[in-house]
């Protein structure tokens, strides 16, 4: 059975999603420590979300508190967030709902900014990490498989890839109401990794050009290099001196008292970070406008219905088919079974009326019999698995002919090595 539990920019403040966001060990290992039935995790953590997808051993009594007990529990070993604190923050999403949220989601359909690309290369991320921690399983597997399939699809086939803007692009346009010359701004860009590559771009679009980066990692020459930009020597000078000083790093890199220095001009500061990383007491500055998550949030356009339609659609086709494979899945140890008795009975005949010396036409006519027999059981196995009820049919099989079903047997290692890889970039 899979489930996910969830607490996004929907459900939960800023403040909780960004101590989520902050484990001190990988969550996902933790979730799939707890007990024996529980399959695997993948936990997808971004600054507007926080998911963990478990696949828990279905036929385990309430299989489904034992996945949120261990995603609780995880989450307080990890983070030092309480069960009680979640009260009311999160949702717990089950069986086939599954898969339709995480398309959802993967597409960004479920984002502050519906259509914003950067989710799809965090969910192909957190399936990255997931294999390289050792928390996957063969149907988290093709459950994150499936999302990005599903993804492109939208992407390719609806305008919501055009419609959505990123979290950037949306704080550089709040910002252009207040900024009377892009290309006379002293631009301070905090952080190297894809968000800081992305936001570049939009300030050259925007007309930046006096731009300049700085790394608390020490990646800012590197950086600066490959992108024609300056890379800074002294951090706390060119950040009092800057008039947009831009974050998208992981820790605390900009507090009131570094700008408290005077300034000529009004200063803008745009905080992308998750954690947070601009102190809130910038805020209380004269002459300097913060712009966080929090408000960026606040500013986020309506949804584009017509696109968003043709994307759900497009999802919900997908989620079916996913289902149906799953469950298809599930009868096929049946009908295997089924196969062998049924060809074990007609091997035994076709050895006794070779025994006799009778002619090949009576073997083609026990074979072609027998494929006629099969045909309605595994017409009806297909029916009662895409309904859910695949159980049943194996229990029938067990009452009429005595067959034993094996289940099936777990595939993730072949499976997962002969499916394509995913690209962990974002």
């Amino acid at each position: 059975m899979l489930m996910c539990v969830t607490a996004s920019h929907k459900t939960a403040s800023f403040e909780l999603l960004e101590r989520l966001s902050t484990p001190t060990t990988p969550i996902a290992p933790l979730i799939s420590a707890h007990a024996d039935c529980v399959q695997g995790a993948v936990v997808v953590a971004t600054c507007n979300r926080f998911e963990a997808y478990v696949e828990m051993d279905e036929p385990v009594t309430a299989a489904g508190a034992v996945g949120v007990e261990a995603t609780l529990l995880a989450i307080e070993a990890a983070t030092g967030v309480a069960a009680a604190e979640l009260d009311g923050s999160y949702e717990v999403i089950e069986g086939a709902d599954v898969a339709q949220h995480l398309f959802a989601v993967a597409s960004g359909l479920e984002s502050v900014i519906v259509g914003e690309g950067e989710i799809a290369g965090q969910v192909r991320r957190a399936l990255v990490d997931a294999r390289a921690e050792g928390t996957t399983s063969s149907e988290l597997e093709r459950l994150f498989q499936r999302a990005s399939e599903t993804q492109r699809g939208v992407k390719n086939s609806t305008a919501l890839g055009r419609a959505g803007r990123s979290l950037v692009r949306l704080a550089l346009d709040l910002a252009d109401s207040r900024i009377a010359d892009w290309a006379q701004l002293r631009v301070l860009l905090v952080g190297t990794g894809s968000y800081a590559a992305a936001t570049l771009a939009a300030l050259r679009d925007h007309g930046a050009t006096d731009i300049a980066v700085h790394s608390p990692s020490g990646r800012a020459a590197a950086f600066a290099l490959k992108h024609g930009v300056r890379a800074v020597t002294d951090y706390p000078a060119d950040a009092a001196s800057a008039d947009l000083v831009i974050t998208c790093t992981t820790s605390m890199v900009l507090s009131a008292s570094m700008l408290a220095a005077p300034h000529d001009g009004r200063r803008m500061v745009i905080d992308l970070g998750l954690p947070r990383n601009v102190d809130p007491d910038v805020a209380g500055l004269d002459r300097v406008d913060l712009l966080d998550l929090e408000t960026i949030r606040l500013h986020a356009p309506l949804e584009e219905l017509q696109a968003t339609d043709a994307a759900r659609e497009v999802i919900s086709v997908a989620a079916r088919r996913f289902a149906d494979r799953g469950e298809r899945r599930a009868v096929e140890p049946a009908l295997v079974a089924l196969r062998s008795h049924v060809f074990e009975l007609l091997e035994s005949e076709v050895a006794r009326s070779r025994a006799r010396g009778d002619d090949g036409a009576i073997e083609q006519s026990l074979r072609h019999f027998v494929g006629v027999l099969l045909h309605t059981p595994t017409t009806r196995a297909h029916e009662l698995a895409a309904s859910g009820r695949a159980d049943e049919y194996a229990a029938a099989l067990e009452t009429l002919f005595g067959i034993d079903v094996e289940p099936a047997a777990d595939p993730v290692g072949p499976e997962a090595s002969a499916r394509p890889s995913l690209d962990a970039a974002g």
